[in-house]
């Protein structure tokens, strides 16, 4: 069966070494990813009706994303970003998302089918961004098929990938965050991203005792070089997954590459660790080379 992902798909421009139009974004990366490792993954998004958007979808298909439910919005077109790469590797990002066709996606003809569909998929997964960039009716779409889904014994995953910048303030994250926990069943979180949304100090064996507090499943906190915490219900005590070593050329999409890796192990009914150590695997990969997905 189908996992289906919902969120925003942009143009990426790599400001260091050298100029050049690519793609990204943080769902489409885990989509892409796991397209790549041989799963059915369907991307469910909105971009225009230009010859780019045209060529970004050809080359999505390409990589073998069903993209059925990568609407087309009439007046709109596709968002972008830059991202900016320091000498240590770390990434900064700067956005041209306000007119993305993402952000009505939920408004478009077509969006009733995929929802009709993903209510059956294998996998539901989305993250905060993708809350963040939808409108409040597509919000409350999106929480309710996976709710509904948590609700039927179907798995949903959530990353609380926090982007101040796309929000009007932390309170309106935070408690949309924390309806997508309780609506989800596999929850993969970041500790700095949990941190700055919470504004807590807390440690990862924290965050994921927190997590599991709304009823997940498991939950895979990613701590970079500390590695992964795993929590699972009914264990008290969080498990370390350590991390080893990279070369890091660039950050961008680790945790995306992480979860895909984590996800793929679990459609292909791994041990948690082994789920762990999957994603810590892709993300490693993903470190060592620039942009957010290696063409």
């Amino acid at each position: 069966m189908t996992t289906f992902i919902f969120g925003e798909a942009m143009l990426e421009y790599h400001s260091h070494g050298g100029a050049g139009l690519r793609y990204g974004g943080d769902t489409l990366n885990t989509a892409i990813h796991l397209a790549r490792a041989g799963h059915d993954v369907a991307y469910v998004t909105a971009i225009g009706n230009d010859p780019i958007s045209d060529a970004l979808e050809a080359a999505w298909s390409a990589e073998g994303v069903d993209t059925r439910y990568v609407l087309r919005h009439p007046a709109r077109n596709l968002g972008i970003y830059a991202i900016h790469v320091d000498g240590d590797g770390e990434r900064s990002f700067l956005y041209w998302r306000d007119r993305s066709a993402a952000r009505e996606m939920f408004e478009l003809p077509g969006m009733h089918s995929a929802l009709a569909e993903a209510a059956l998929a294998r996998l539901v997964y989305f993250s905060l961004i993708s809350l963040a960039i939808i409108s409040p009716e597509g919000r409350e779409q999106l929480l309710a098929l996976s709710a509904q889904r948590k609700a039927d014994g179907k798995d949903v995953a959530y990353d609380s990938n926090y982007r101040p910048a796309l929000w009007e303030g932390a309170q309106c994250a935070r408690a949309l965050s924390e309806r997508a926990m309780v609506a989800a069943t596999i929850g993969l979180p970041t500790n700095t991203d949990e941190r700055e949304l919470w504004e807590t100090d807390e440690d990862e064996q924290e965050i994921a005792k927190r997590w599991l507090s709304f009823h997940q499943g498991v939950v895979a906190v990613k701590a970079a070089e500390r590695g992964c915490v795993l929590g699972t219900t009914g264990h008290e005590m969080p498990q370390i997954v350590p991390a080893k070593s990279a070369e890091m050329i660039d950050s961008s999409g680790a945790g995306d590459a992480f979860n895909a890796g984590f996800l793929s192990g679990w459609l292909n009914s791994r041990s948690l660790v082994e789920c762990a150590e999957s994603g810590q695997a892709l993300a490693r990969k993903t470190l060592s080379h620039q942009g957010a997905i290696m063409l």
